[in-house]
């Protein structure tokens, strides 16, 4: 898809992280961005630092990302790009031990369901809207509409020990893609997945420098966290390239995870 200043763009969980990067990337190529995020100070900040529009949306309410839409196409246009990082998430194991009392716990179902409307459900429901939109616009060349992306994660496919929830809802989200991919086929709008890796977001910067250290030399190559940056060139890469469709791709250096 060929992007410049006409064309428009929403970037879920672009606040912070892959998100953010993302955001920033779609703006240097002159892309007018909507940030969809529930941080308004930091949102806000970021919008107003790559000329976008913040909107405070909260990706588990139907009618909160309902508006959200409403109020970047109302400024911006009906977008042709959505990049989908925002999620929330609970963890824990199957069945583990109470290290206090000894008991044996379980993830409970209400934990589980949290997860899967933070994750799988909050996934289809912003793609679902965004291309709802999209069907509406004049093609470009190939007859193409849109492009979405959905964030999963290597867990997709090698989740640990404890991730039982984030794990089978990461691979939901990359189920979602290929039977997406084909339902808005005849719309013309390509819908694919990154799975990044280790990231170095924010949220692992408040890690103790001795964890980070193993985090680093866990990559097979190169011996680093990924960078946010990194996630935002493939990103535009999904955008651009119009023949990538129905694709989910790791971005990983080469790591497997482990059990633990």
């Amino acid at each position: 898809m060929k992007i410049d200043n006409t064309t428009a763009a929403v970037v879920t969980g672009g606040a912070s992280g892959l998100g953010r990067a993302t955001a920033e990337a779609l703006a240097a190529a002159g892309v007018k961005v909507a940030i969809f995020d529930l941080n308004e100070e930091l949102g806000s900040e970021v919008a107003k630092s790559i000329g976008g529009l913040f909107c405070k949306v909260d990706i588990m309410s139907e009618d909160s990302v309902v508006a959200g839409f409403e109020k970047a196409r109302a400024a911006h246009g009906q977008e042709r790009i959505l990049v989908h990082c925002a999620m929330a998430n609970r963890k824990g194991k199957t069945v583990g031990r109470n290290k206090e009392t000894g008991e044996f716990t379980r993830l409970s179902t209400e934990d589980y369901e949290f997860a899967a409307q933070g994750i799988l459900i909050s996934s289809y429901r912003v793609a679902s809207l965004s291309a709802l939109g999209m069907a509406g616009l004049e093609p470009l060349e190939d007859g193409e509409r849109g492009c979405i992306t959905l964030t999963a994660s290597v867990a997709a496919q090698d989740a640990q020990i404890g991730q039982v929830a984030y794990g089978s809802l990461k691979a939901g989200v990359n189920g979602l893609v290929l039977p997406m991919a084909r339902d808005l086929m005849d719309l013309g709008i390509r819908v694919n997945s990154i799975m990044p890796g280790i990231f170095g977001t924010p949220l692992l910067g408040r890690l103790p420098e001795k964890v980070l250290d193993g985090l680093n030399a866990s990559v097979p190559f190169p011996k680093r966290l990924g960078k946010p940056e990194e996630f935002a060139s493939l990103a535009m890469e999904l955008v651009r390239n119009s023949y990538f469709n129905g694709q989910n791709i790791r971005l990983d250096g080469a790591i497997r995870m482990a059990p633990r």
